[in-house]
Order: structure tokens, then sequence, then C-alpha cells
């Protein structure tokens, strides 16, 4: 039990520190282009907003249904708050943390789907932070546990084009003594240069 309540403290960590990130977008920033290179900061929060409520659906036993709609209107802070809140008390549910996960291509252990979690939140809040100019010397211990998450998880064909419906592009070559969070990014298909 020790390593799900390890994991859902990542998990809560990340979803605050997302959360932190779009807190301190400015309005004016709304269209500005993301290294998701489909997504303006704008699309890009409404798609974290409504992938962090898909997650806790599923992890509430219901099946993912993206609607392709607008999910955080005026108040993208409350509207990503609500969706992580949501999400946690899906996590605290008895035998949530111990029941696997139904997707679309099978089964996955509860573990598998807070690192997954874990992950696409600790990236998407570095895109955020680097569309928006803000820090992005993120969570140290976040940052390792996305990166060794997606090395362990992430295989090539989850990869590919955005025109193919991939949001992972293929892996971008850095040092190995890069910043850890410039590692994480280029892990996860983005251009930290």
């Amino acid at each position: 039990m020790g390593e799900y309540v390890d994991l859902l403290g990542m998990l809560v960590r990340a979803l605050d520190q997302a959360g932190t990130v779009i807190a301190k977008i400015q309005p004016e920033q709304a269209a500005l282009p993301t290294p998701c290179r489909s997504w303006d900061v704008r699309a890009l929060v409404n798609h974290v907003v409504d992938e962090v409520h898909q997650f806790a659906v599923v992890t509430a036993g219901g099946k993912r249904n993206h609607l392709g709609v607008d999910v955080i209107g005026d108040d993208w802070t409350g509207a990503y708050r609500a969706a992580a809140d949501e999400l946690i008390a899906a996590w605290r549910q008895p035998g949530a943390l111990e029941r696997p996960q139904r997707l679309p291509f099978g089964e996955i252990p509860a573990t598998w789907a807070v690192g997954q979690h874990v992950t696409e939140l600790v990236i998407h809040a570095w895109d955020i932070a680097r569309a928006t100019g803000q820090p992005t010397d993120l969570d140290p211990e976040l940052g390792r546990v996305a990166l060794q998450w997606g090395q362990d998880n992430l295989q090539p064909e989850f990869r590919g084009d955005e025109a193919d419906g991939h949001h992972i592009g293929p892996a971008v070559r850095v040092p190995d003594d890069a910043p850890l969070y410039d590692r994480v990014a280029a892990f996860g298909g983005r251009d930290p240069s």
C-alpha cells in the first residue's frame, strides 16, 4: 500500500503544480503558441482540464467521453480546480487504488494510471510555463517521477505525428546533463531549446 500512497501524493503535487502554472496565466496570453504545436495556451488549458475530468470519470468506473467543447469558460483556474478536486475524490474512493481501470485498448493497473496522470500533468505544466514565460525549473521530484514513468511506459507506438492524432511526438535529443525539465520535455516530444 505504501507505493500507492506515495503515488497519490505525487498526483496531488502534480495537480497543484499545474494549477499554480495555470493560475499565473495572464488573459492576453491566451492565444500564445505552446510546445504542443496544435494548441495555443487557451486550447491547451482546456485540454488539461478536460483530460483531468476524463481521468476522474475513468477512475470512478466510467468511460472516457471527450466532447471536444470548451470546458473552461472564463474561469480557467476554477474549472481546473474543480476537475482536480474531482480526480482526487475519485482516487480516494474505497478500492480505487486496487482496481484496474478500463480504457479503450484494455485494462491498466491503477498504479500505471496514476503514473500516467502525473506524467501528463508534469509535461503540460512545463508546456504552459514555457509558453507563458514562467519558470520551467519545476518540482524536481515530480520531474524525476515523470521521466522515469515515461521511460518505462511510453512505447514508440504511442508517439507520432499530430496529423495522425498523436499528442506525443518522437523524443528530442538533448545532452544527458541538460536540466531535468528539459529532459522531461524532450522525452515528451518537445524541443526545449
